[in-house]
């Protein structure tokens, strides 16, 4: 049935209900919740904000289960040995012996993880806007997720475990690479190693960078950026390899909630946001 007009026995006409009232459009909130739209400044960086105290208020107030996040460390290293991956504790030392390269990798560590993700963040926002919530989606729900493996599986970093021999390459050449050494420790979770959110940050930005950049040796800039990130996050022995695949799960899941919201992946919606839609019209027409 159209948007007709009803015309009564007596010659009276009727205008015809619009359809965002009638049956159509019933999920019209909803409808408009997902469909994609010009971000406003003030809201998010209220909402970044806002989410991240929360991610890390909330990492930060899992129990630091010490024993518990011990026995896994134990279990992922014989795990990795028994499939021939169990290379960390080479890779941590040979870094190690290049002071300059691992001070820098110390550095890159406390400090990449934010100012690309946010320069991505900031770099959608002005060029991309209408995939810019799509593309948030992903990340938020990539970060979200990865705090039931903090809850669920506690797990020291290689640099604590019992008998590694690994070299906590912060407390050896006192830089500030990490909040989990030093004078900071006591600020985060010191067993929230898995997933590694450095590795899901990292390659949301390299993909996304790579899906929809113009400049051909920017895209493989944004494709070396979580390759790099997987070799810091190893010779500083923050992370097993193990807990980079826990971070690449918990991306494919913030990529399937983005998908599942909005119809598509982020790079397929239009790079700019449509305008509102006209109001249903209320002229009175024909039958």
């Amino acid at each position: 049935m159209t948007d007709s007009t009803v015309t009564q026995p007596e010659g009276r006409e009727e205008v015809a209900v619009p359809r965002a009232v009638t049956g159509e459009d019933r999920r019209g909130l909803l409808g408009r919740l997902r469909r994609p739209r010009r971000p406003r400044l003030w809201f998010e960086i209220l909402l970044i904000a806002v989410s991240y105290w929360t991610y890390s208020l909330i990492r930060n107030a899992v129990p630091e289960q010490r024993h518990e996040a011990l026995r896994n460390a134990d279990w992922i290293w014989r795990a990795e040995h028994q499939v021939g991956i169990a290379v960390e504790q080479s890779v941590n030392h040979a870094v190690n012996s290049v002071s300059w390269l691992i001070v820098g990798m110390n550095y890159y560590y406390a400090t990449l993880h934010f100012v690309v993700t946010l320069g991505v963040l900031v770099w959608l926002y002005r060029w991309h806007p209408g995939r810019y919530a799509a593309t948030r989606l992903v990340l938020f729900a990539t970060t979200g997720v990865a705090l039931v493996g903090y809850y669920l599986f506690p797990l020291a970093p290689p640099r604590l475990m019992r008998g590694g021999h690994f070299v906590d390459t912060v407390m050896v050449h006192h830089t500030w690479g990490s909040m989990a050494s030093g004078d900071l420790k006591h600020m985060s979770n010191q067993y929230a190693a898995m997933p590694s959110m450095h590795i899901g940050w990292s390659l949301w930005c390299g993909l996304t960078v790579f899906a929809l950049a113009s400049v051909p040796w920017v895209r493989v800039l944004g494709l070396l950026y979580p390759a790099a990130t997987l070799l810091v996050i190893v010779a500083t022995a923050n992370h097993f390899w193990l807990d980079a695949v826990g971070g690449v799960l918990c991306l494919g899941f913030g990529f399937t909630v983005a998908r599942a919201w909005y119809g598509s992946l982020p790079h397929a919606l239009p790079r700019l946001a449509p305008g509102p839609r006209p109001e249903p019209a209320g002229a009175v027409r024909s039958a």
